[in-house]
């Protein structure tokens, strides 16, 4: 891919040159975390001279996304602790305790994607504060720019949807007594800090679809979503949300503006009618793909290349099998490790003839004879398992399946849900339609709640396996109510993850 190959092109020929400085907000990580041997801190000196370096700069906070302790690590918070998934039984404990609801500091996988955030939000510190200035071509500035906004709020973001009230890593860290930040007074100060990155972002950047690669339409996208989930967290009463100033019906409001800039003002992405081409590898810059990571099965180590797949596909004897396709063709996978294993709750949530169910999950496996070997009926294959991450031209375990960070039929829901009117009716029934649901005819009769209540719903269907599902059950403060082993628990517990014990004890501005 064309995008995979100029990164690493520029790792070769800029990145043994720059150094990013330490990673983390809290504490100094380990030379390891930042994937390339560090001499000293970075320096505007030797480095940032040309539009190479900067855009050598602007790579490496892209690929920190990729780092096999962020991109993964995500679906564990996101899928295991929600209704979404079971693990399997001998996973590790750390694993586990997401399911079970038994998360502590100490938890190692928490602390990966602690400081793989951490590592991201530096990376594109250090383009923000190096790139103006520099006497570069004002477009390629204003570009390179927007895209480090982008970075630093999209990387925030997920720090305040796992953690709550995390440090705000405003500069670039350089030096050894900058790596002890203090914790943001409120949600108000995180959510304000997160909506002028991305405001910015969009006055920089234009409509400019590259593969792994964010653009305007990717900062509006991501802005509608910071507006949905602080609008819909004060709403209900998550806790420390009610310190955010502004009305729940403004944040809603400002939630379907951005939202409807994606969905009217540019003609770029759009609403793919076919389901099973949105998860095709070989279609990364298919119309539903906002912002999509660049993930190759010919890079050379994982995170250029991706393993995702495994986690979703069952063990299967270690074997080829082959998946039969809707046009009656079957394409060929690896197995995998099932980890993620489809809960019986999501499965049963799909009525029996949504095509989200009998196109995109498989109860079914095939020969190379295209003869059928084993199904859920009969055991062999031990959960009906997505299809969302397969690659049929697998090199062994390396494959270009890629999370799907932004997409469009995300962002319609997003409008139907901050909307709750006829125009969000509209999108929302667009998305039942392409997946043969019934659509609804009317919204009269139901409240603004309600209505809401559905698309959460539909969110969950159509989002499974993306990376949502616990986000919109915290905020809409519905974790317990769906998921029974979070029962009990206090309110601030789930809808936090602890900050790791690693950095409290680095940081004692923590607290």
């Amino acid at each position: 891919m064309k995008t995979l190959t100029i990164i690493n092109e520029l790792k070769m020929k800029h990145f043994k040159r720059l150094i990013v400085g330490l990673a983390l907000v809290t504490g100094v990580t380990s030379c390891e975390s930042l994937d390339v041997e560090p001499t000293g801190f970075y320096s505007d000196e030797n480095f940032y001279k040309t539009i190479e370096d900067a855009e050598a700069s602007i790579l490496y906070a892209y690929d920190a996304l990729t780092l096999v302790s962020y991109a993964p690590v995500t679906y564990y918070f996101t899928e295991l602790a929600s209704d979404n998934c079971d693990v399997k039984a001998d996973e590790g404990p750390d694993a586990q305790a997401f399911v079970n609801w038994e998360v502590t500091a100490q938890n190692q996988l928490l602390t990966q994607y602690y400081r793989s955030i951490y590592i991201a939000v530096n990376r594109a510190n250090a383009v923000i504060e190096n790139i103006e200035g520099k006497g570069f071509n004002p477009e390629d500035e204003k570009r390179i720019l927007g895209e480090a906004l982008f970075l630093r709020a999209y990387n925030h973001f997920n720090a305040v949807k796992a953690f709550g009230l995390a440090p705000l890593q405003k500069s670039l860290i350089d030096k050894l007594d900058e790596t002890t930040a203090t914790l943001p007074v409120d949600m108000q100060e995180v959510y304000a800090f997160l909506i002028e990155d991305l405001t910015r972002a969009i006055d920089n950047l234009e409509v400019n679809r590259v593969t792994g690669r964010a653009d305007k339409v990717a900062a509006q996208a991501l802005l509608s979503k910071i507006y949905l989930f602080a609008a819909s967290a004060k709403e209900n009463g998550v806790p420390k949300y009610n310190a955010i100033t502004e009305s729940v019906d403004n944040l809603y409001a400002k939630s379907a503006e951005y939202a409807g800039m994606v969905l009217n003002n540019q003609g770029e992405y759009r609403h793919d009618m076919d389901l099973q081409n949105i998860y095709n590898v070989e279609a990364p810059n298919g119309p539903e793909h906002i912002f999509i990571l660049s993930l190759d099965r010919s890079g050379t180590q994982e995170g250029d290349y991706s393993k995702l797949s495994k986690y979703f596909i069952p063990y299967i004897d270690g074997a080829t099998v082959y998946l039969k396709n809707t046009d009656g063709t079957f394409s060929p996978t690896h197995d995998g490790w099932s980890v993620f294993q489809t809960s019986d709750k999501l499965f049963s949530s799909y009525a029996a003839d949504d095509k989200r169910k009998t196109d995109l999950f498989v109860s079914e496996i095939y020969d190379q004879d295209e003869a059928a070997i084993g199904s859920v009926a009969d055991g062999t294959v031990i959960y009906p398992f997505t299809r969302k991450y397969i690659d049929p031209l697998f090199e062994g375990d390396k494959t270009s399946t890629r999370p799907y960070l932004l997409r469009y039929s995300d962002i319609q829901l997003v409008y139907a849900e901050a909307t709750a009117n006829a125009d969000g009716l509209a999108q929302y029934n667009q998305i039942r339609s392409r997946a043969n649901a019934t659509e609804l005819a009317s919204i009269g009769g139901l409240s603004k709640v309600d209505f809401r209540k559905l698309v959460v719903a539909e969110r969950q269907r159509e989002l499974a396996y993306e990376g949502d599902r616990l986000w919109d059950l915290r905020r809409t403060n519905t974790v317990q109510s769906n998921v029974t082993k979070a029962a009990g628990l206090s309110p601030e517990a789930v809808a936090f993850y602890p900050i790791p014990q690693r950095e409290i004890d680095l940081n004692p501005n923590i607290n």
